[in-house]
């Protein structure tokens, strides 16, 4: 499940709520009550590491390799 920010637009209270895509936003601050926005946020999420192309499918550790491993690299 995503996690999506808020803030408050009477108090500037931040907060992060867990929400299905199917969740309606959140509408109210749990600090005041008061109306809240989403914000918008950097993802978390990043690539790192060889890939599984280099390090996995097509690794150099003997047996036969499939063609597209000897067209590529």
């Amino acid at each position: 499940m995503p996690m999506y920010e808020y803030q408050c637009t009477s108090c500037n209270h931040r907060f992060e709520l867990r929400q299905k895509f199917s969740d309606a936003p959140a509408s109210e601050c749990p600090q005041c009550g008061g109306p809240v926005e989403k914000m918008i946020s950097q993802t978390a999420f990043s690539l790192k590491g060889d890939g599984w192309y280099d390090s996995g499918y097509c690794a150099k550790s003997g047996g036969a390799k499939p063609a597209a491993c000897s067209a590529g690299g």
